[in-house]
Order: structure tokens, then sequence, then C-alpha cells
């Protein structure tokens, strides 16, 4: 079984496990929410682009868990060992647990530590090549709801990747609450 089906079949196993929690989350007082955005990530010298979404409760004031997908949707040219190598974000998928502090009753500030995975794709000329890489992240970020269900979301994260290297991701999102 290669490492995308094992995502594959993770994050199906998540989905399917998460909706009777998330159900059982809103029956004990849990606030559920949805973010949709833009990612923009900075990954060894090359800067690429992602649609990321994230699915999340928040349980009281303070804590919370997450996860996130994102896919890649722009690519970068960059010059390996003198040759250019087109690079693009496939997929990312992590998961994270967040602590929040309420500022205003519109507004909090939220630090976040998680483990992910990430696949990076290379190509040149009519060769191409995948990358995965674990990573643990953490990073942190501020959100400003409009009203009591709908804002916005920022948030800068470091992934260190288990092999070597790094990557720095910023996003800004649509954030709601259900």
């Amino acid at each position: 079984m290669n490492k995308l089906t094992l995502i594959a079949a993770a994050a199906s196993a998540a989905l399917v496990t998460a909706a009777p929690l998330m159900a059982s989350a809103q029956d004990s007082g849990a606030q559920i929410y949805g973010t949709l955005g833009y990612a923009h990530t900075d990954v060894e010298g090359a800067d690429l682009g992602a649609i990321q979404g994230r699915v999340g409760a928040r349980f009281g004031s303070y804590l919370g868990v997450e996860g996130e997908l994102a896919g890649g949707v722009k690519e970068d040219d960059v010059t390996i060992a003198g040759t250019p190598v087109n690079v693009k974000l496939q997929s990312q998928l992590a998961v994270y647990g967040v602590a929040s502090v309420p500022v205003t009753p519109s507004a909090d500030l939220f630090a976040r530590v998680g483990y992910g995975t990430s696949k990076i794709k290379g190509q040149v000329g009519g060769v191409s090549a995948t990358v995965d890489g674990d990573s643990w992240n953490y990073g942190v970020g501020g959100q400003y709801f409009f009203d009591g269900a709908n804002g916005v979301r920022a948030d800068y994260t470091r992934h260190d990747f288990k092999d070597d290297g790094d990557a720095d991701v910023w996003s800004l999102a649509y954030v709601r609450k259900f």
C-alpha cells in the first residue's frame, strides 16, 4: 500500500469518525468551525500556493483541535544543480491541538502544535518525481468575527520536516462557526 493510499484511507477514517464526534461535541457545548482560504508556502526556496481547508472543535474558551487539508494551486521554478525544476505542492494533511486566548468578544489569538505530511512534486522536462515529508508543525495566528458566525483568520505555521528541511506557511482564510 503506497503512502497516498494510506493517507486517503486515514483521511476517510477520520471523516467517518469525525461526524459522530462533531455531533457529540455540539451536544457537549463545543464550538465547531471550518475555514477555507489560501496558503502561501516557502519550502526550500520554492514559493508555492494552496487552497487550504480546516475543520475544528473548540472546547470552552481556550482549547481545541483541528484538522487541515490543502491542495496546491501555484507552482514555482527553482534551480537544482544548475537545472530548472518545476515544483508544486500536491497535498498537505495535518492535525493540531489549539490553545486560544480571547482578546475581545469578537477576536482571539491562538497557538497550535501538530503533526502533518506534505507531498511535493518536481518535474524536469517529461520526468517527474514526488517527495513525501512528515513534519512537526507549530504556529500562531489570530481571528476576528464580524458577527456571531463569520470572520477572517490569519496565521503562520512552521513545518519542521523529520528527514530534513522546513517550510514556512502563511495563510488567510474565511472562518465560519457552526
